[in-house]
């Protein structure tokens, strides 16, 4: 009786560690897929400043003719 009592409490334990783990992972996929928004986020605005720039660029170029 004891070797039965013994698998599943390490079963039990087991479980309860990858648990854990799941948790610890989704926590850490949040945070990335945070990380990946605000990174997009500043890209899109480079890209705009950019944008403009070369607007501006292109329009004193145009008075240089």
């Amino acid at each position: 009786m004891l070797w039965p009592m013994l698998a599943i409490a390490l079963g039990f334990c087991g479980l309860a560690v990858l648990g854990v783990l799941a948790v610890r992972v989704f926590l850490e996929v949040q945070r990335l897929g945070r990380q990946v928004a605000d990174t997009s986020a500043e890209i899109n605005a480079a890209a705009e400043n950019l944008e403009r720039a070369a607007g501006n660029l292109a329009r004193s170029g145009e008075s240089w003719r």
